[in-house]
Protein backbone atom coordinates (compact mmCIF):
# COMPACT_ATOMS: atom_id res chain seq x y z
CA UNK A 1 0.00 0.00 0.00
CA UNK A 2 1.27 3.43 -0.98
CA UNK A 3 0.06 6.34 1.11
CA UNK A 4 -0.17 9.82 -0.38
CA UNK A 5 0.27 12.38 2.40
CA UNK A 6 -2.53 14.94 2.54
CA UNK A 7 -1.28 18.18 4.11
CA UNK A 8 -3.55 20.56 2.25
CA UNK A 9 -1.17 21.53 -0.56
CA UNK A 10 -2.98 20.03 -3.54
CA UNK A 11 -2.09 17.74 -6.43
CA UNK A 12 -3.06 14.65 -4.45
CA UNK A 13 -5.72 13.25 -6.74
CA UNK A 14 -3.68 13.55 -9.94
CA UNK A 15 -0.95 11.48 -8.28
CA UNK A 16 -3.52 8.93 -7.12
CA UNK A 17 -5.02 8.73 -10.62
CA UNK A 18 -1.57 8.01 -12.06
CA UNK A 19 -1.20 5.03 -9.74
CA UNK A 20 -4.73 3.93 -10.61
CA UNK A 21 -3.67 3.83 -14.28
CA UNK A 22 -0.81 1.55 -13.23
CA UNK A 23 -3.26 -0.63 -11.24
CA UNK A 24 -1.28 0.11 -8.08
CA UNK A 25 -3.24 0.87 -4.93
CA UNK A 26 -2.51 4.31 -3.50
CA UNK A 27 -4.58 5.97 -0.78
CA UNK A 28 -4.70 9.59 0.37
CA UNK A 29 -4.41 10.12 4.13
CA UNK A 30 -3.42 12.54 6.85
CA UNK A 31 -3.66 9.92 9.62
CA UNK A 32 -0.42 10.10 11.62
CA UNK A 33 -0.54 6.47 12.74
CA UNK A 34 -1.00 5.25 9.17
CA UNK A 35 1.83 7.45 7.95
CA UNK A 36 4.19 6.35 10.73
CA UNK A 37 3.68 2.71 9.75
CA UNK A 38 3.29 3.02 5.96
CA UNK A 39 4.87 0.66 3.46
CA UNK A 40 5.71 3.56 1.10
CA UNK A 41 4.92 7.26 1.10
CA UNK A 42 4.38 10.01 -1.45
CA UNK A 43 4.72 13.67 -0.44
CA UNK A 44 3.38 15.69 -3.38
CA UNK A 45 2.44 19.35 -3.31
CA UNK A 46 2.24 22.66 -5.11
CA UNK A 47 2.44 26.13 -3.61
CA UNK A 48 4.21 27.93 -0.81
CA UNK A 49 7.07 26.31 1.16
CA UNK A 50 6.29 28.10 4.44
CA UNK A 51 2.60 27.23 4.21
CA UNK A 52 3.53 23.63 3.51
CA UNK A 53 5.69 23.40 6.64
CA UNK A 54 3.01 25.14 8.69
CA UNK A 55 0.40 22.65 7.50
CA UNK A 56 2.66 19.69 8.29
CA UNK A 57 3.22 21.12 11.78
CA UNK A 58 -0.44 21.91 12.47
CA UNK A 59 -1.53 18.43 11.39
CA UNK A 60 1.15 16.77 13.55
CA UNK A 61 2.67 15.12 10.50
CA UNK A 62 6.34 16.02 10.98
CA UNK A 63 6.91 13.55 13.81
CA UNK A 64 5.03 10.87 11.88
CA UNK A 65 7.11 11.48 8.75
CA UNK A 66 10.37 11.52 10.70
CA UNK A 67 9.46 8.23 12.36
CA UNK A 68 8.59 6.59 9.06
CA UNK A 69 11.49 7.93 7.00
CA UNK A 70 14.34 8.28 9.50
CA UNK A 71 13.55 5.49 11.97
CA UNK A 72 11.63 2.89 9.96
CA UNK A 73 13.51 3.68 6.72
CA UNK A 74 10.25 3.79 4.77
CA UNK A 75 10.76 4.79 1.14
CA UNK A 76 9.30 8.19 0.33
CA UNK A 77 8.95 10.08 -2.95
CA UNK A 78 8.73 13.87 -2.79
CA UNK A 79 7.23 15.60 -5.83
CA UNK A 80 7.70 19.30 -6.64
CA UNK A 81 7.01 21.15 -3.35
CA UNK A 82 7.38 17.79 -1.61
CA UNK A 83 11.00 17.59 -2.82
CA UNK A 84 11.69 21.15 -1.67
CA UNK A 85 10.35 20.39 1.81
CA UNK A 86 13.04 17.70 2.15
CA UNK A 87 15.71 20.45 2.19
CA UNK A 88 17.04 22.32 5.21
CA UNK A 89 15.52 25.70 4.39
CA UNK A 90 13.87 27.87 1.76
CA UNK A 91 14.08 31.47 0.66
CA UNK A 92 10.31 31.29 0.27
CA UNK A 93 9.21 32.63 3.63
CA UNK A 94 12.72 32.25 5.12
CA UNK A 95 11.60 28.95 6.58
CA UNK A 96 13.22 25.73 7.81
CA UNK A 97 12.37 22.47 6.06
CA UNK A 98 12.44 18.82 7.11
CA UNK A 99 16.23 18.77 6.67
CA UNK A 100 16.50 15.28 5.24
CA UNK A 101 18.73 16.44 2.38
CA UNK A 102 21.70 18.77 2.79
CA UNK A 103 20.32 21.39 0.43
CA UNK A 104 18.39 24.65 0.34
CA UNK A 105 15.50 25.86 -1.77
CA UNK A 106 16.14 29.11 -3.65
CA UNK A 107 14.26 31.28 -6.14
CA UNK A 108 15.14 31.56 -9.80
CA UNK A 109 16.69 34.99 -10.42
CA UNK A 110 17.42 36.15 -13.94
CA UNK A 111 17.70 39.91 -13.28
CA UNK A 112 21.38 40.04 -14.24
CA UNK A 113 21.23 37.29 -16.86
CA UNK A 114 21.70 37.97 -20.56
CA UNK A 115 18.49 36.09 -21.26
CA UNK A 116 15.67 36.85 -18.81
CA UNK A 117 13.71 33.62 -18.72
CA UNK A 118 10.15 33.49 -17.49
CA UNK A 119 9.39 32.56 -13.89
CA UNK A 120 7.89 30.12 -13.09
CA UNK A 121 9.68 27.50 -15.17
CA UNK A 122 6.76 25.79 -16.91
CA UNK A 123 6.88 23.00 -19.47
CA UNK A 124 8.89 20.03 -20.64
CA UNK A 125 12.61 19.74 -19.94
CA UNK A 126 15.28 17.05 -19.92
CA UNK A 127 17.50 15.59 -17.19
CA UNK A 128 21.28 15.24 -16.98
CA UNK A 129 21.89 12.16 -14.86
CA UNK A 130 24.66 12.31 -12.25
CA UNK A 131 24.11 8.90 -10.64
CA UNK A 132 22.15 5.70 -11.15
CA UNK A 133 19.02 4.63 -9.33
CA UNK A 134 16.30 2.00 -9.56
CA UNK A 135 13.90 4.95 -9.76
CA UNK A 136 14.93 5.46 -13.40
CA UNK A 137 15.34 1.87 -14.57
CA UNK A 138 13.85 1.28 -18.01
CA UNK A 139 13.51 4.99 -18.75
CA UNK A 140 15.15 6.25 -21.95
CA UNK A 141 18.53 7.97 -22.10
CA UNK A 142 17.07 11.41 -22.82
CA UNK A 143 13.70 11.54 -21.07
CA UNK A 144 11.61 14.69 -20.85
CA UNK A 145 9.47 15.56 -17.83
CA UNK A 146 6.96 18.27 -16.99
CA UNK A 147 7.98 21.11 -14.63
CA UNK A 148 6.07 23.93 -12.91
CA UNK A 149 8.09 25.83 -10.29
CA UNK A 150 9.55 29.21 -9.30
CA UNK A 151 11.97 27.83 -6.69
CA UNK A 152 14.56 25.08 -7.06
CA UNK A 153 16.85 22.92 -4.95
CA UNK A 154 20.55 23.74 -4.61
CA UNK A 155 22.37 20.81 -2.97
CA UNK A 156 25.49 20.76 -0.81
CA UNK A 157 25.70 16.95 -1.11
CA UNK A 158 26.73 15.77 -4.58
CA UNK A 159 26.10 12.15 -3.63
CA UNK A 160 22.38 12.90 -3.26
CA UNK A 161 22.04 14.55 -6.67
CA UNK A 162 20.39 12.10 -9.04
CA UNK A 163 19.90 14.51 -11.94
CA UNK A 164 20.15 18.17 -12.87
CA UNK A 165 18.26 20.30 -15.37
CA UNK A 166 19.17 23.51 -17.17
CA UNK A 167 16.87 26.52 -16.98
CA UNK A 168 19.04 29.61 -16.98
CA UNK A 169 21.08 27.82 -14.34
CA UNK A 170 21.72 24.20 -13.42
CA UNK A 171 19.40 23.01 -10.66
CA UNK A 172 18.74 19.69 -8.94
CA UNK A 173 15.76 18.12 -10.69
CA UNK A 174 15.95 14.77 -8.87
CA UNK A 175 17.56 13.60 -5.64
CA UNK A 176 18.07 10.16 -4.14
CA UNK A 177 19.52 9.47 -0.68
CA UNK A 178 19.03 6.02 0.84
CA UNK A 179 15.23 5.60 1.16
CA UNK A 180 14.53 9.22 0.18
CA UNK A 181 13.60 9.90 -3.45
CA UNK A 182 12.58 13.23 -4.95
CA UNK A 183 11.68 14.90 -8.23
CA UNK A 184 11.23 18.60 -8.92
CA UNK A 185 9.15 17.67 -11.96
CA UNK A 186 5.71 16.08 -11.92
CA UNK A 187 5.92 12.40 -12.95
CA UNK A 188 2.12 12.15 -12.76
CA UNK A 189 1.95 14.70 -15.62
CA UNK A 190 4.88 13.31 -17.62
CA UNK A 191 3.17 10.63 -19.72
CA UNK A 192 4.87 7.24 -20.15
CA UNK A 193 8.24 8.13 -18.60
CA UNK A 194 6.52 9.58 -15.57
CA UNK A 195 4.32 6.54 -15.14
CA UNK A 196 7.36 4.29 -15.44
CA UNK A 197 9.08 6.27 -12.69
CA UNK A 198 6.07 5.88 -10.39
CA UNK A 199 5.92 2.16 -11.16
CA UNK A 200 9.64 1.85 -10.37
CA UNK A 201 9.13 3.60 -7.05
CA UNK A 202 6.22 1.36 -6.14
CA UNK A 203 7.89 -1.90 -7.11
CA UNK A 204 11.67 -1.43 -6.83
CA UNK A 205 12.53 1.39 -4.42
Amino acid sequence: MILIVDYGMGNLHSVQKAFNRLRIEARITSDTNEISNADKLILPGVGNFKRGMENLTELGLIDALNKAVLENRTSILGICLGMQLFTKSSEEGDCKGLGWIDAKTVRFNFENAEKKLKIPHIGWNTLDFMNESKLYEGIGEDPSFYFVHSFYVASNDDSAVMATTQYGTSFVSSAVKNNIFATQFHPEKSHDDGLKLLKNFAENC
